[in-house]
């Protein structure tokens, strides 16, 4: 069995894994998640937090070797974080995610990746520290495919979103490279779009899940089965 971290996306917190979690144990995996600086309970200011900082709560969270599992957003962290101590991870699974090349930001890859659904959804504080997505468009963007009730839990536990985890381009060197990667992709996902994650999880072990951008509540055991396979 593997001990697997899970690090969140955008806005969100551990609190979007809980099930995810429940079957990953039940599998007989030392599982955990945690809530980035400035997100989910975390009390951070967000327009401090910086991607060092996300970086440092992955490390003091790891119990390594570990598999890393990062969600949206959370590609970029847990890139950084390999690239700093590649030694921490046995392996890197993307979920939907960012995957950044040397140099490249959130910012680059949304552009490049033309994510424009999720670019008009986002109100950014006049501080320029930290973004949220709009009320309206959280149904259709990230949860049309989720139980009942779903938007109101994450309308009640979203937070501002740091940031400089957007805007910081991230170093990707042969060290941070060797760290094995896999990546599960959403076939219906409105966020970030499905032709972006098969390019990024091209020549990668892979898996994929007809569903949207929330497959931690669109289908928590079908993700935790995918996550079991690549992190065993």
């Amino acid at each position: 069995m593997a001990r697997i971290l899970l690090i969140h996306g955008s806005c969100h917190g551990a609190w979007c894994w809980h099930a995810v979690l429940s079957h990953l144990r039940d599998a007989g995996h030392e599982a955990r998640a945690i809530d980035l600086p400035g997100c989910g309970d975390d009390p951070t200011p967000p327009g401090v937090v910086r991607l060092e900082d996300n970086v440092a709560a992955i490390a003091a969270a790891a119990e390594g070797p570990c598999v890393l599992v990062g969600h949206s957003l959370g590609g970029i962290s847990i890139t950084a974080a390999a690239e700093a101590m590649p030694e921490r991870f046995a392996r890197l699974i993307y979920v939907a995610a960012w995957v950044p090349e040397d140099g490249q930001s959130a910012r680059d890859l949304r552009a490049a990746a033309g994510a424009e659904a999720l670019l008009e959804a986002t109100r950014v504080a006049p501080d320029r520290g930290s973004s949220w997505f709009d009320d309206a468009a959280l149904a259709d963007l990230f949860y049309h495919d989720c139980p009942d009730g779903t938007l109101e839990l994450a309308r009640a536990r979203l937070t501002p979103q740091p940031m400089a985890i957007n805007t910081t381009p991230v170093r990707v060197s042969d060290a941070g490279r060797r760290v094995p990667r896999a990546y599960i992709r959403c076939a219906a996902d409105r966020a970030i779009p499905p032709a972006y994650q098969r390019a990024a999880s091209a020549g990668l072990p892979t898996r994929k899940l007809d569903c949207g951008h929330s497959p931690f509540f669109a289908c928590p055991e079908r993700l935790a089965h995918h996550l079991t396979e690549l992190a065993t």
